[in-house]
C-alpha cells in the first residue's frame, strides 16, 4: 500500500460513490410523550383535531424564531461568479450587530407573517401573535392552532394560558422536545437561510431587516402550502422500527 498515492485513493473513493467523511447527526427521541405529542401535530397538518375533521373556519399556524442573524460586513466586497468560478467571499468581516426574525406560517395556505426584532423573548413573540391574531381570517376564526416548540418565549407551562387569555379562539399545541424538524416554519427558515442570508454580507442590521421584509413580501406573492407527507401512520411505523432497533 505504500506505493498508492493519495490521488489514487481519492479516485477510488469517488468512483465508488463513497464519502466516509460525510455523516448525518441526529438525536434519538427520549421523551416518553414523543409519539403522542408528535401525532397531534401531524393530525393538524392533515386537518384533524381530536379525531374530527376541522372546518374551513379553522387554521393552523406554525411559528418560531430565527435567532442571532448577524450583519457581517466583509472587509472586501465579494467577487461575483463567472464561467468556471463560484462567487468568492472574503473570510474576514466586521460585526455590525444582530437581529431575530420571528415568523408564523399558515400551514393550509402557505402565507408567512413575521417581524424582525432586536431581541427574542416573550414580548417579541407576543408581538408576532398579535400581528397574526389581529387580522382576518384569524381574528374571527373558530379556532387557530399555534404549533410551537418548547422555547423560553412560548414554553408549555405559561404560553397556553397566556394565549388563551388574550385570544379565546387560539389553542397552543407544543411539539415534543427535540422535534423542531416537525415544525413546518423551519422549512421556511431554511429557504430564508439559503436565499436571503447566504452569503452573509450586510453593512448593518438595517440592510438585514430590509432584505428579510422584501423577501417575505415576495414569497407571499407565490406562496403555497408545503407538500408535507409525514403522517401519524408513518410516525407510528417509524417509532416501531426505533423500538425494535433499540
Amino acid at each position: 500500500m505504500r506505493g498508492i498515492s493519495l490521488s489514487t485513493v481519492w479516485r477510488w473513493l469517488d468512483a465508488d460513490a463513497l464519502r466516509p467523511w460525510r455523516y448525518h447527526s441526529w438525536i434519538f427521541p427520549r421523551a416518553p410523550d414523543f409519539e403522542s405529542k408528535a401525532g397531534v401535530v401531524l393530525d393538524l397538518y392533515q386537518g384533524i383535531w381530536q379525531d374530527a375533521r376541522l372546518g374551513p373556519d379553522c387554521y393552523v399556524i406554525s411559528a418560531d424564531e430565527k435567532t442571532s442573524i448577524q450583519a457581517r460586513c466583509r472587509r472586501h466586497p465579494p467577487a461575483p461568479c463567472r464561467s468556471g468560478q463560484a462567487m468568492r467571499v472574503e473570510q474576514e468581516y466586521l460585526r455590525r450587530g444582530a437581529l431575530a426574525y420571528l415568523a408564523a406560517l399558515d400551514v393550509y395556505w402557505g402565507k408567512v407573517i413575521g417581524h424582525v426584532s432586536q431581541r427574542t423573548g416573550k414580548d417579541a413573540f407576543d408581538e408576532l401573535v398579535r400581528r397574526v391574531m389581529g387580522q382576518e381570517p384569524y381574528a374571527s376564526a373558530r379556532r387557530v392552532f399555534w404549533i410551537v416548540d418548547n422555547g423560553s418565549s412560548h414554553q408549555p407551562t405559561t404560553f397556553p394560558q397566556r394565549l388563551r387569555e388574550r385570544y379565546s379562539n387560539a389553542v397552543a399545541v407544543h411539539l415534543p422536545v427535540h422535534a423542531s424538524w416537525l415544525n413546518q416554519i423551519e422549512i421556511y427558515f431554511s429557504i430564508v437561510q439559503r436565499k436571503v442570508l447566504t452569503p452573509n454580507d450586510f453593512p448593518d442590521t438595517e440592510a438585514v431587516l430590509d432584505r428579510l421584509v422584501r423577501f417575505q413580501d415576495h414569497y407571499n406573492l407565490q406562496a403555497r402550502p408545503f407538500d408535507w407527507t409525514f403522517t401519524r401512520e408513518k410516525l407510528e411505523s417509524w417509532c416501531r422500527r426505533l423500538k425494535f432497533a433499540a
